[in-house]
Order: structure tokens, then C-alpha cells, then sequence
């Protein structure tokens, strides 16, 4: 099937390229109303696409992730259904440079009593509410529920980070040069390196905009340890274990080569990073950032990764930025090989971003129903939602 598909997909990825550099052609027949664009471009390439091109892959299929083993339910032709659902409310238009009630600013007293340096490019500090607790008491309950298949836990212990990306509270990560993007990931790489001789696994990870649940608007991610490998780093670790064992070769090293050679699903690339809408994408504009040679951890990236890196998330999140011309609301995160543990060659550092906008700046895509009690579903296609976010790229930022 798929190489039925191709060229489907990649006319219909080029149709969506055409349209989105045209957008301005097309600004008459879309909506005054902030943030809507974008839904109605896709509206307007996916109407307007002949029948004659519209190929297997572009009708109801699933697509397989061979990262989790999991499956995603692909439903092009849902594009074009009316809603009349939830509408989000838009972020504030401005921020103050800075804030005397924000807990993170430099200078002011956070919520737990302490108070920040006046600090003038990343700060780390120890969350004052973690999640994890690197003393935490061993619980009975847990040992007792040993006894029971059905009943079964364990103690852990961690850490739970936090990490300021700017001293400015008016700036997002998209929003900083990329000088002060570069010294977010040194300090991801230092905190990984840190953390990972005590705990088997550290987790990086930003979750950007009220939408995605954060509660302060400065920019800032976290960092999370523990003594334990969580769900999803252990589905990758099992399925990229196995292709090395099958294939003789890294999963995502194979897989980024062959993005690469086809173009369809690449939002940007350069001599050392990729970054693309993998093909089993379950979010609307769901990026996977992959490096182009074997690292298996942030620590392990040299001075020119790290400069690569920089350059190219300060393009795709200014592009995501560009979509519904409103700050791009998302959940980054690093994955790495753990610590701790036997032999990692099979392991490949990438990152997931998951964006939650669908339709427009207001209205997300929200995971329930069949998605909840059988597998994930998505609308528009990985190659229609590359096609967007390559058209929106550009390396004249800064």
C-alpha cells in the first residue's frame, strides 16, 4: 500500500506547499477573526485537491509508530466537518518585561518562600512542589501489595526541576535569539548528565501555554528523575532494542535517512538535525526532532550539535508561531537513553513536541471517546501538516 500511496502523498504535499506560499493570494476568501486562517487554508487545499490525486493514503487507513508499537487511525476526510464545540480562550496579547507577582521572575519570592537571584540567563532551581522526592519513605502499602499480582507497586524515589529559560517574562522559548536557545540546551545537557549518575531516568520536558496546563506564562520547563523507567521511554526502549537485534542497525538513525531521501514529511533540516512530522503522528502539528548521527543523550552532543540544535528549534517554533498567528501552546520533551542500566547502542536522543491546535487558534483536538477506549485518531494528514509548517519556515528570524 504504500508505495501505491506516494505519489498521492507527495502531489498532495507539494498541493499544500503551493497554497501555503500563496496564502496571501488566497487572504480575501479567509476570515478577519485572529487565529482562523490556518484552519480554513486547510480547509481550502483540502477542497480543492482533484479527485484523480486523491490516493489510498489519503482515505481512512492506520499508520503504525515503530517507536511504541502502537497504531493511529488516519481520517483525512474529516477535514472539512463543521464545529461547533469548545472554543479556547486566545493568550494575552502582551506580557511586562516583568512581573513582580510571577513566582519565577528574578528578584521575587516564589510560592514556597524562597527567593530568586537576580538572575540574568537560565536558572535552575528545585521545584517547590515536586512530584518526586529523592528521601521519600519506603510505603508498607507498596511492599505489602507485593504479595498480589493484581495489587502490585513500588516505592520510587527523584527530583523534580525547574528550569527558567530568561530572566525576561515577555519572552517565549520561540521568542529568544538563539544564542539564549543554546544555553537552554547546555543546561539541559548539564542537569542530564547530573541527574542521570543517581537516577535511571531524567525527563526535559516544556509544556508551553495555559492550554497545556501550565500555570505561569514565564518561560520555563522542567526536569523530572526518577529511580524508575516511566511507560514511554520503556515502549521505546523495548521496540528500538528489538530493530537493533532484527536489523543490525539504529531505529531512528534508519528512519531519519529515509525522511530525509523523501522530503514529503521534513519541516526543516541541516547538516546535523532533522526536524519532521513523523508518519505515525497522532497530534495535528506533531513534530519529532531527530539527530542525523548517533547520540544517544544530550550530554553526548558536541559544541556543533549544540549549535545546530539551537538553530534549528529557534526556526520550526517560530514557524508553529506563524500558524495561527498566535503563540504556538505545545508539550516538548527530550528522550534519551537511561542511566543506569545495560547496554544502550539501540538508543537514539530525539524530541516530541505535541501541539494541541487543530482548526484555529481556539479550537484544540481533544483525546476522547474512541481515542481513550481504542486508538488515537487524526484528521489531517502528517504530509498536509508538514506541507504547512515547511511553507512557514524561514531562516531570516534573526
Amino acid at each position: 500500500m504504500r508505495r501505491t500511496a506516494l505519489p498521492h502523498m507527495r502531489f498532495y504535499a507539494k498541493l499544500t506547499l503551493t497554497f501555503a506560499v500563496s496564502l496571501r493570494t488566497l487572504s480575501p476568501l479567509l476570515p478577519d477573526e485572529p487565529g482562523l486562517a490556518g484552519f480554513h487554508w486547510v480547509r481550502y487545499v483540502s477542497a480543492n485537491i482533484p479527485t484523480n490525486v486523491r490516493g489510498p493514503m489519503l482515505h481512512p487507513h492506520r499508520r503504525r509508530n515503530p517507536l511504541t508499537g502502537e497504531w493511529v487511525l488516519i481520517s483525512p476526510q474529516r477535514t472539512q466537518r463543521p464545529w461547533q464545540g469548545k472554543q479556547e480562550a486566545l493568550p494575552p496579547a502582551s506580557l511586562p518585561h516583568h512581573d513582580p507577582a510571577c513566582y519565577l521572575c528574578p528578584g521575587n519570592t516564589r510560592a514556597g518562600g524562597a527567593q530568586n537571584p537576580d538572575y540574568s540567563s537560565t536558572f535552575v532551581f528545585t521545584n517547590d512542589y515536586p512530584a518526586l522526592l529523592p528521601d521519600a519513605p519506603a510505603d508498607a502499602s507498596a511492599e505489602e501489595q507485593q504479595d498480589s499480582f493484581l495489587l502490585t507497586g513500588e516505592n520510587v524515589t527523584g527530583t523534580s526541576r525547574v528550569v527558567c529559560f530568561s530572566p525576561r517574562h515577555d519572552q517565549t522559548f520561540a521568542d529568544l535569539p538563539v544564542e539564549g536557545i543554546r544555553a537552554v540546551i547546555d543546561t539541559w545537557a548539564t542537569e542530564t548528565a547530573t541527574l542521570g549518575e543517581r537516577y535511571r531516568w531524567v525527563q526535559v520536558f516544556e509544556n508551553k501555554g495555559a492550554l497545556m496546563g501550565c500555570s505561569n506564562a514565564h518561560p520555563h520547563g522542567q526536569i523530572w528523575a526518577g529511580s524508575f523507567l516511566p511507560n514511554e521511554p520503556a515502549k521505546e526502549d523495548r521496540e528500538q532494542g528489538a530493530y537493533l537485534r532484527e536489523h543490525g542497525s539504529v531505529l531512528l538513525l534508519d528512519y531519519v535517512a529515509l525522511e530525509a531521501g523523501r522530503g514529503e514529511r521534513i519541516v526543516a533540516m541541516n547538516d546535523r538535525w532533522a526536524a519532521l512530522v513523523p508518519f505515525w503522528a497522532v497530534w495535528p502539528y506533531e513534530l519529532l526532532i531527530l539527530p542525523r548521527t548517533h547520540i544517544q543523550r544530550m550530554p553526548g552532543c558536541s559544541t556543533a550539535d549544540r549549535d545546530a540544535l539551537a538553530a534549528l528549534l529557534s526556526v520550526v517554533l517560530r514557524a508553529y508561531d506563524r500558524v495561527f498567528s498566535v503563540t504556538f501552546p505545545y508539550t516538548m520533551g527530550w528522550h534519551g537513553a537511561p542511566f543506569m542500566t545495560g547496554a544502550t547502542d539501540h538508543w537514539q536522543l530525539h524530541a516530541h513536541i505535541y501541539p494541541p491546535l487543530l482548526r484555529s487558534a481556539s479550537v484544540k483536538k481533544f483525546m476522547v471517546g474512541y481515542e481513550m477506549l481504542a486508538e488515537p485518531q487524526r484528521d489531517l494528514t502528517a504530509e498536509s501538516a508538514a506541507g504547512v509548517l515547511r511553507a512557514l519556515c524561514t531562516t531570516t528570524d534573526h
